[in-house]
């Protein structure tokens, strides 16, 4: 019996990012996919840098993070806000097969975002999620619709937002 090979696993973090009841996808050109901003958790990096720094490399929004569950009361040793959720995705980029453990994480913008310029970023609010309708990146790519675990985690995220005195 041949031997298989050994599962390979990479952590990342996802941070769906919300201002004024819309959440920002970006067009992920090698998968084809509308997605949230989020990629690999660096060597040292934990999860929270990992998704604020990926959501201001991938959108140029620098953000704090909403609707984590509240932290346990003790001071020792230090929390780190927990993800909404944790999802195990497969990937397959070439020909390494593997999966994603994906910390998922709700974000808003510390300030004000610029205007959306790049046809690979869009503002998507709760009626066109609804919808789902494809959509075209622009640059010839093919219209598609919104992932459904996307989707359903983009609605939770403007949802929960709405429910956070603070959120934009």
């Amino acid at each position: 019996m041949p031997e298989s090979a050994p599962l390979v696993r990479h952590l990342t973090a996802t941070g769906f990012v919300v201002w004024r009841g819309r959440t920002l996808l970006h067009w992920h050109r090698k998968n084809r996919l509308w997605l949230p901003p989020g990629g690999h958790i660096e060597p040292n990096e934990d999860p929270v840098q990992a998704v604020l720094r990926e959501v201001e490399e991938e959108t140029g929004i620098q953000a704090e993070l909403f609707g984590s569950p509240p932290a346990f009361p003790f001071a020792y040793p230090p929390q780190l806000p927990a993800p909404v959720t944790i999802l195990l995705e497969p990937v397959t980029d070439g020909e390494l097969q593997h999966e994603h453990i994906d910390l998922i994480y709700y974000c808003r913008p510390l300030a004000e975002p610029p205007p959306v310029c790049d046809p690979a970023l869009r503002w998507v609010g709760v009626e066109e999620l609804e919808r789902n309708e494809p959509v075209a990146p622009g640059d010839g790519e093919p219209a598609a619709t919104v992932p459904e675990d996307v989707r359903l985690l983009a609605l939770d995220a403007v949802r929960a937002s709405q429910h956070n005195h603070q959120s934009g």
